[in-house]
């Protein structure tokens, strides 16, 4: 267990706290700033990362991805990039809050300036759950650093996988999670970034509806050849988890098997 002793946590007025239900972890939240939803804990899942490697969060938001890598095993050390200072600062409490200040180092900077941070080609993997809405595809939120998390530049995409890219080790690998509609564009940006989409399995909300998520593993100057995964569905008719959101969730209570 990581947290057999969870430490004592002070919360402000517009914070909340929540049990992840995974060894012991806890995040800290802002009641009117982004929130982690059921994409991280997916993305988390996806990702095929070794005990022993060292990874980067690309725009990490409050830390949530790092912490939820290292609940399952997965990485031994984390670099997270995030430029609103608010949210880098939660971060780092996050960090503290999970025991992990030895082995995750919050960066606050631009995801695009990186490589200042963590040494080119030195990285086994990366993680990014990017801001998902394209300019005037959608309202965006008045809240600021609502809106900074959800909206994304025409070149936000290109910033991240450059620099991907560039700290990466030689067919060292990203993980991330996209709506649906945009796979297509996703992918033609990541070969153009020369990182090589190898593993994609699309999300649907429910067997017979359209899919809303796809999670993509991309692999640095790899050869192309894609493998489909088997699609994912989150909910049965009736409107509960499929046994396989819960053991994504690790939720015990499973019935069909």
């Amino acid at each position: 267990m990581l947290n057999d002793h969870p430490l004592p946590v002070s919360l402000l007025q517009d914070e909340t706290i929540e049990d992840l239900q995974l060894n012991g972890l806890r995040l800290i939240q802002k009641k009117r700033a982004f929130r982690f939803g059921m994409d991280s804990v997916l993305l988390a899942h996806f990702a095929q990362i070794r005990p022993s490697d060292s990874v980067a969060d690309l725009g990490t938001g409050n830390g949530i991805l790092p912490i939820l890598l290292r609940g399952r095993n997965k990485g031994k050390a984390y670099y997270a990039i995030e430029i609103q200072e608010d949210a880098a600062e939660l971060a780092e409490r996050n960090a503290a809050l999970n025991g992990m200040k030895d082995c995750m180092t919050v960066i606050r900077d631009d995801v695009a300036r990186a490589e200042h941070y963590i040494r080119p080609c030195s990285m086994d993997a990366a993680v990014c759950n990017p801001p998902y809405w394209q300019p005037d595809s959608a309202l965006i939120s008045p809240n600021s650093r609502k809106a900074v998390a959800r909206s994304q530049d025409p070149d936000t995409l290109d910033c991240f996988f450059k620099s991907a890219f560039t700290i990466l080790k030689g067919r060292g690998k990203l993980f991330l999670v996209y709506p649906a509609p945009q796979m297509l564009s996703v992918m033609n940006k990541l070969q153009k970034s020369h990182l090589e989409p190898k593993r994609f399995q699309l999300v649907y909300p429910f067997a017979g509806k359209p899919a809303n998520l796809v999670l993509i593993e991309a692999v640095k100057d790899a050869k192309p050849m894609l493998h489909p995964m088997p699609p994912l569905v989150i909910y049965q008719e009736e409107g509960t988890l499929t046994n396989e959101l819960k053991s994504v969730y690790h939720i015990q209570e499973q019935t069909g098997f």
